[in-house]
């Protein structure tokens, strides 16, 4: 089938007016991890407006759109939950309540990433409108505890749900731009045990806090030496949390734990993680347990799906046909080449690709550097841009398949 770019993008924004009342519809709907049942019957309420085939919220709350009923099985992924406000103080408006004028919606989830479910909704509508369904069904996913836990709802969906789509597009906010990779992350927890005295004599106990001192400094040169790659940067570290236990703030501590947020690029694996901060001399003189974190947090329907805190890297080919899919239907678009990047931060890739090599390809409205900050803003012109891409990518692919 042939495509009339010139008018996916015109129908696009003839929707502008209704995908932003949509998206601060969903603003202003607080749904923070573990809390989005109010936002997914919201989605559900819109999908069913514009013309969806099918709509159902699977066990774990995710919400499913269907279009069409062809044979290659193509998905697009939003998460819907968003993080807290933080302190009001630092927000010039109403986190939920939010603004709008001419070029710019605000509120939290805006750009990160309710942006996107808007832009994909809408992109049904246009599919419908324009008559471009083909030999593919589109799944549209409005998922959950993403912000808890990248690609855990990603995880059911292909194990327990038992859908596997021949590649989704990440709809996370790129500023309009295609990218196709990002690193993996990993959350691991170092304790060092010691025993408690009296804080008056503390040479009868052993304090596990000064135990953990030198494994802080060779964590912090560890990181500058951790590997490179030339297309997703270079691997990282930082400690972000410290625990400790003792009986009072009178006597030596005989337990003490970090947090540590590890990044890993293309190369790395969470084994090879675990035994760099295991062969830490460090860690090694004080006895130090070095683990992986477990998510085990209930969904808002109850239900709870275990799973390591490891969330795998990923990189798709920019030869390949969906990301060649996503570059030219962009070109035709708005013609004119697209940046074909990478996130610095990570998405329900990690499941979708990193664990079950599923391709993806990402393009969202919205920019990275509003994510989980305050006075959170998006633009009108992307949420256009995006669900123009998301009508025109499932048939430039499917084109590429007769």
């Amino acid at each position: 089938m042939d495509i009339n770019f010139k008018e996916i993008l015109a129908k696009a924004e003839s929707y502008k007016a209704d995908m932003t009342k949509f998206l601060r519809d969903m603003i202003a709907i607080p749904s923070e991890s573990c809390d989005e049942e109010k936002v997914v019957l919201r989605i559900k309420e819109e999908m069913e407006k514009v013309g969806f085939d099918k709509v159902e919220i699977d066990p774990m709350g995710n919400i499913l759109g269907y279009i069409g009923h062809g044979k290659h099985l193509i998905a697009m992924d939003a998460h819907i939950d968003t993080v807290g406000v933080g302190n009001l103080d630092n927000w010039t408006f109403d986190p939920y309540l939010g603004f709008e004028d001419e070029e710019l919606i605000g509120g939290r989830g805006g750009s990160d990433q309710e942006g996107g479910m808007a832009s994909m909704v809408y992109a049904g509508k246009i599919i419908k409108d324009l008559n471009l369904e083909d030999d593919y069904t589109l799944l549209v996913t409005g998922t959950v505890q993403e912000e808890d836990c990248d690609g855990l709802c990603w995880q059911y969906i292909v194990e327990e749900s038992k859908i596997k789509p021949e590649f989704v597009v990440i709809t996370e906010p790129t500023s309009c731009n295609i990218y196709r990779g990002h690193r993996g992350r990993m959350e691991i927890k170092v304790t060092t045990h010691g025993i408690s005295c009296h804080g008056s004599a503390p040479e009868r106990g052993d304090n596990a806090i000064f135990k953990m001192a030198p494994i802080l400094l060779e964590l912090k040169e560890l990181h500058k030496n951790l590997l490179h790659n030339d297309f997703l940067g270079k691997g990282t570290l930082t400690v972000s949390e410290v625990f400790f236990s003792s009986p009072s703030r009178c006597a030596v501590a005989d337990g003490c734990s970090i947090s540590i947020d590890r990044r890993l690029t293309d190369g790395e694996t969470y084994e090879s993680a675990l035994k760099e901060i295991r062969n830490l001399p460090s860690v090694i003189e004080s006895g130090a347990l070095v683990e992986m974190y477990d998510y085990a947090r209930a969904a808002y329907t109850g239900l709870v799906y275990p799973t390591k805190s490891y969330f795998p890297t990923w990189v798709l080919d920019e030869n390949h046909d969906v990301t060649q899919s996503a570059v030219e239907a962009f070109k035709g678009l708005f013609d004119e080449e697209p940046l074909v990047d990478k996130w610095t931060f990570s998405t329900n890739g990690v499941s979708i690709m990193g664990r079950y090599n599923i391709p993806c390809v990402g393009f969202g409205p919205g920019h990275e550097d509003q994510a989980h900050a305050p006075n959170e803003l998006t633009y009108k012109s992307e949420l256009v841009k995006a669900a123009a891409m998301y009508a025109a990518i499932p048939l430039m692919y499917v084109n590429k398949k007769k």
